[in-house]
């Protein structure tokens, strides 16, 4: 039962039903045409025998109308050549002919074995030549002359005008089966190869479009199971399936890319939530067992309070990234160079601690720019905050806007150690950290530049990162508003 049960499956599944599709197609077009061809075939063939029968009949009715119109002493040659010529044309056309006089009295045949028999014509047959439309097409034994119908054409004998008897063309229907079954054995072997080459072809190009299916199936299983390294093998074809394959290998590989973030973020918060908690909880712990002396509790109380603080900024990072991916972006014109100019004041204490230089090329004109302002805001202080941290002592930082076409260009530029370049396309991940060794702030989360990069990607624009020569660049776009754009 069970076998019965996987052999209905299999016959359920997609390459049968397609295969069988394709041939019942295929199947049924040969039984249409099969159809059509015997109707046409044997029309054909009876028009055209009984054509011959018509004109073989037309002149033994002419060679015989002499031996009707003058009988007399040469009557017996006429007669011998009369039958040697009528013979010689049921040989040449397998028809036999039957010479009547107008009574319907048969005076000669061809058929041998209707010699010496007398023969007399019905009198419809006779009645439809001589008097009704002037020649006779049908089936008959006649007048029970053959045990079965044969197909029969009759014309009349004509001789100055003057109707004296009756030639009958007798065809055996099976000589015409027989012409109609060599075109029938033509058609079916050729239908047979037909068929038989449709079924290999509609098997391979079954087999050929469900075989990425099948493996897409088992792609999908492995994908549940936990195993994201499953491919598909595209095989370079240039049609749809192999453009679905591709597809799914490029999602396959963004899957992958999506679980090693996640484990990655899910490894990288685990590390900074529990760096300050370790260091809060051990410091507690020991104010609290007396292994810190009173004298240093208040030092290391500074310390908890420094971590938990940190604790709360990381986690506060975090809510942001948060809200701002599921924030519904808001468009409106504001002024690109007054956000630069508050962003440039909220750093100034920043900017002051490292003895920094601030070169600040901003239009004294408005440039009115489509976006949410706040969130410009925060991605024109993230750069800023980024670029202060890593820049050297005492060196320059850069803060300018210029204008391309529709565009506003935000750049934000310092000088400090070169940003290797396989690693500027990892700047903008979540978590990740550049070298600490060139920067004086430890206490980065790389969230920072993750969060510029989404918040652009909520307005569509773009972002661009140069390093050479130790001075590093960011530039990102705005589309400019209608009004007060700057050349």
């Amino acid at each position: 039962m069970a076998r019965l049960k996987q052999f209905g499956r299999r016959f359920r599944s997609l390459y049968w039903q397609q295969f069988m599709l394709t041939a019942g197609m295929v199947l049924l077009t040969l039984v249409l045409l099969g159809a059509s061809f015997y109707a046409l075939s044997y029309n054909y063939a009876l028009k055209e025998k009984r054509g011959e029968m018509e004109d073989r009949a037309q002149l033994i009715a002419r060679m015989s109308a002499p031996f009707f119109a003058q009988e007399g002493e040469e009557d017996i040659d006429r007669e011998g050549t009369l039958r040697n010529l009528t013979g010689v044309a049921s040989q040449m056309s397998n028809v036999d002919f039957l010479i009547c006089s107008d009574d319907g009295r048969v005076r000669l045949t061809s058929d041998e074995c209707l010699a010496g028999r007398v023969i007399t014509v019905p009198e419809n047959i006779m009645e439809e030549i001589l008097h009704g439309r002037g020649s006779y097409e049908g089936r008959s034994t006649v007048g029970d002359t053959y045990e079965s119908k044969q197909f029969v054409t009759g014309v009349p004998i004509v001789s100055e005008e003057k109707q004296l008897g009756v030639v009958l063309a007798v065809m055996d229907t099976s000589e015409l089966m027989e012409i109609w079954r060599s075109f029938i054995a033509i058609f079916f072997m050729t239908a047979a190869i037909v068929l038989l080459v449709a079924f290999v072809a509609s098997s391979l190009m079954s087999m050929r479009q469900i075989q990425p299916i099948s493996e897409m199936v088992q792609a999908t299983r492995a994908y549940a199971a936990g195993n994201l390294d499953v491919r598909l093998h595209e095989d370079g074809r240039d049609d749809e399936i192999g453009e679905l394959a591709a597809s799914f290998n490029l999602m396959a590989d963004s899957m992958a890319e999506t679980e090693r973030q996640r484990r990655d973020f899910i490894a990288n918060i685990s590390h900074e939530l529990k760096t300050p908690m370790t260091t809060i909880a051990g410091y507690t712990d020991g104010i609290l067992d007396g292994t810190i002396p009173p004298e240093k509790e208040k030092h290391y109380l500074q310390i908890i309070s420094d971590e938990s603080r940190r604790l709360s900024r990381l986690v506060r990072r975090m809510l942001d990234v948060s809200q701002i991916q599921s924030l519904e972006l808001k468009k409106e014109e504001f002024d690109l160079c007054e956000s630069m100019r508050l962003a440039l004041l909220s750093m100034e204490r920043k900017i002051t601690d490292r003895g920094l230089d601030v070169e600040a090329d901003i239009p004294e004109d408005s440039v009115m720019v489509l976006g949410d302002n706040d969130l410009v805001t925060q991605v024109i202080y993230n750069l800023l905050e980024n670029a202060a941290k890593f820049a050297a002592p005492a060196s320059k930082l850069y803060l300018g806007l210029h204008t391309v076409g529709e565009k506003a260009v935000v750049s934000v530029r310092n000088t400090g150690h070169t940003i290797p370049a396989e690693e500027i396309p990892l700047l903008f991940e979540r978590f990740h950290k550049s070298d600490k060794s060139r920067s004086e702030d430890k206490d980065g989360y790389g969230l920072g530049l993750y969060i510029v990069k989404t918040i652009l990607e909520l307005h569509k624009e773009k972002i661009a990162v140069t390093s050479e020569g130790g001075v590093t660049t960011f530039s990102f776009t705005m589309q400019m508003a209608r009004t007060n754009r700057v050349g």
